[in-house]
């Protein structure tokens, strides 16, 4: 490890993150010592300057973490930080087991949590408030002797500047004379509203003359908002999780206060270029988390930029910048148009443009896509979940005829019951393709599974290509206007060749109909990526 990473940027404002440490909190998140170093590097290729690993010393896996990082990450644009807190009441700071822990870390910068709270101080540490205030300048001082650089977390801040501000202040004085470079102000219940935030970051900036930071969680929604205030205040360090992960409902969200800090304030806070990289980074992190990414998430969700309403298509066909607030490429999005029974003329228009499809102007033609897509979606069908049904209703519109790999004789499924308590699920599908007569059986872990290997004992040897393909989500809604068991079903199915993922959809009473129909569209796309060509 390099213990200091060049970058291209100077220290004038800091982007600190520390999803390794606080986001690791969040409930469900269970971080391995490889996911910490994988997610470590994710967080330096898209730029931030500093990453919080732990707190070493405290767990095992935090130490091993710091031993490790040394040795096999050559940071490029971050720094390493060591978070911990400072020397216990009545000892000496060159003598905390804990304090010198964070020495023998290695990390360049080490993040100190002090109490600014009087009652915390009295209540928590057990100790008075002089005290407190000793044990700031003490443990600050000890580590800036040994050539450490020193971040200070007043922890519960703004609760305790609202129960006693001079102390509160007292605390951020002690530290920045002690030599911390850098001291945070944390909203640390979340409690806090953006003009409040902003006033106390005014107010203890003009008292203290130190340099600010803010770490805001997000138990009011306003996490993002928070941060953006305490900079617009004077702040000149923010502390981020990714994807907003972090204890309760979450921290400051890393990639809105970055995408807003460089498109919306000017301020270059990442290397030129890495901005782009921000959608990849953001799923990539989900990934390692084994957390689905959120959807609608701003600028990175897959819902972002896009757009199904026809009033909006109609607008974006004219120009895009009409209903969004920046170009998705700027931070590695996509624009989508979503095609539903909201759509218009302009919105399939420009899905077709997506989808690589000339609809070369023919108004007749986007007229009866829209009718055929406005029918379906009356009776369950759902195109803007899936994408892949849609264009082949699409391409069965502007060719005159479906898309046809095969043709389906008959289908059937048999659940047998059997006296053990055990199940047996066994379909046979018959099939015509290329001139040939297929009937195969097979048998599954369900009657849905088991249609699926039939489907593809029947196909493979034709098609080969379907060998790739695999079945990765399995979705069923029972629609409203009916009820029990009669209700219309739709199921969603999620299919991937390894190299994509596309949805197709079905609708019937049946189960088992309705997923049928999603496989057969899922089998049918998946030869139309292959570059098969259809039947005759």
């Amino acid at each position: 490890m390099t213990e200091t990473a060049t970058s291209e940027l100077d220290d004038s404002f800091h982007v600190f993150d520390t999803t390794l440490r606080d986001g690791a909190q969040r409930e469900g998140i269970n971080l391995t010592v490889a996911d910490k170093l994988a997610i470590a590097r994710h967080l330096d290729d898209f730029g931030v300057g500093f990453i919080e690993g732990g707190w070493p010393g405290a767990n095992p896996r935090d130490t091993e973490f710091f031993a490790r990082a040394q040795q096999e990450i050559d940071f490029k644009h971050a720094q390493l930080v060591a978070f911990g807190a400072t020397r216990r009441p009545g000892a000496k700071a060159a003598e905390d087991p804990q304090v010198n822990a964070l020495l023998q870390s290695g990390a360049p910068v080490i993040t100190l949590v002090a109490k600014s709270h009087d009652r915390h101080v009295e209540l928590a540490l057990r100790t008075t408030l002089d005290e407190n205030l000793e044990m700031v300048r003490d443990t600050v001082s000890y580590l800036r002797e040994q050539g450490r650089r020193v971040f200070v977390d007043c922890e519960h801040f703004f609760d305790g500047y609202r129960a006693d501000p001079e102390y509160a202040k007292a605390v951020v004085r002690t530290a920045s004379e002690a030599g911390a470079d850098v001291v945070i102000l944390c909203d640390t219940n979340g409690g806090m509203l953006p003009a409040q935030v902003q006033a106390v970051v005014s107010t203890v900036l003009a008292d203290t003359g130190a340099r600010l930071g803010i770490h805001a969680q997000d138990d009011t929604g306003c996490a993002v908002a928070n941060t953006l205030a305490a900079v617009d205040a004077g702040a000149t360090h923010v502390q981020c999780t990714a994807n907003g992960y972090g204890e309760r409902v979450g921290n400051a969200n890393l990639f809105p206060v970055v995408a807003a800090l460089e498109l919306k304030y000017g301020k270059k806070v990442l290397p030129e270029g890495h901005l782009r990289e921000m959608t990849r980074i953001s799923h990539a992190i989900a990934e390692v988390v084994n957390l689905t990414p959120s959807t609608h998430q701003p600028y990175v969700g897959v819902s972002a930029f896009a757009h199904k309403a026809g009033l909006h298509a109609s607008a974006i066909k004219v120009d895009p910048d009409l209903y969004q607030h920046i170009d998705p490429e700027q931070v590695g999005n996509t624009m989508r148009m979503l095609v539903s029974d909201m759509a218009g003329r302009a919105s399939v228009e420009l899905k077709g443009k997506e989808l690589g499809i000339d609809l070369g102007g023919d108004r007749e033609l986007v007229g009866r896509v829209v009718e055929r897509v406005k029918e379906r979606e009356l009776k369950g069908y759902t195109y803007e979940a899936a994408d892949a049904s849609f264009e082949l209703l699409l391409r069965a519109e502007v060719e005159g005829r479906p898309l046809k790999y095969f043709e389906i004789e008959s289908w059937r499924a048999i659940v047998e019951d059997r006296p053990d308590g055990t199940h047996a699920n066994e379909a046979t599908v018959k099939l015509w393709a290329k001139s040939e007569r297929i009937v195969a059986t097979a048998e599954g872990n369900g009657p849905v599974n088991a249609l699926d290997r039939a489907l593809r004992v029947a196909l493979e040897k034709i098609y080969p290509q379907l060998a790739k393909l695999d079945l990765v989500d399995y979705k069923v809604r029972i629609l409203e206007g009916k009820h029990g068991t009669s209700s219309t079903t739709r199921v969603l199915i999620s299919t991937s060749d390894g190299a994509g993922e596309w949805s197709t959809v079905g609708v019937a009473e049946n189960v088992i109909a309705a997923s049928w129909q999603a496989l057969e569209d899922a089998y049918a796309y998946g030869l139309l990526r292959a570059g098969v060509e259809p039947a005759e």
